[in-house]
């Protein structure tokens, strides 16, 4: 029997790289986001709030980054599993601390491993997964 597992993880470095890129999409827009990466174990690594953008845009971010990295689905697929599942739905959105049902998180995968995840606030839930999976382009392949 192991005693430990090892597992692969999320770099500071990428994490704010993934930022960085998430950001520079962001100032092609008309929008203002908050932008959060966490680790594979759903702490925050790496962060930047826009100036101007929305307080609550703060903490929506870190719980679609939280709720990617926490099950490996992106929020926008949970939501899809919410749709079509009326036990799911009615306990899964308020029973669960932290998850978010709509667009904007995305888990962040290395060489097949999940490592985290990332989570953008701002816009329209289609704006922050456009931003998100522009962050998610900063991982080298």
């Amino acid at each position: 029997m192991t005693a430990a597992r090892i597992r692969p993880a999320l770099s500071n470095d990428l994490a704010r790289s993934i930022v960085d890129a998430a950001l520079a999409a962001a100032r092609e827009t008309d929008l203002l986001f908050s932008v959060a990466v966490v680790d594979e174990s759903g702490h925050l690594s790496a962060f930047a709030r826009q100036d101007g953008s929305g307080l609550m845009t703060i903490q929506i971010a870190q719980d679609k980054a939280y709720t990617a990295a926490a099950f490996g689905l992106s929020t926008t697929d949970w939501h899809e599993l919410a749709e079509n599942d009326a036990q799911l739905s009615a306990g899964a959105r308020t029973g669960i601390d932290r998850l978010v049902t709509f667009g904007g998180g995305l888990p962040i995968v290395v060489d097949g491993h999940l490592v985290g995840g990332i989570g953008v606030s701002g816009g329209h839930w289609s704006d922050d997964v456009k931003i998100a999976e522009a962050g998610l382009a900063a991982i080298p392949a």
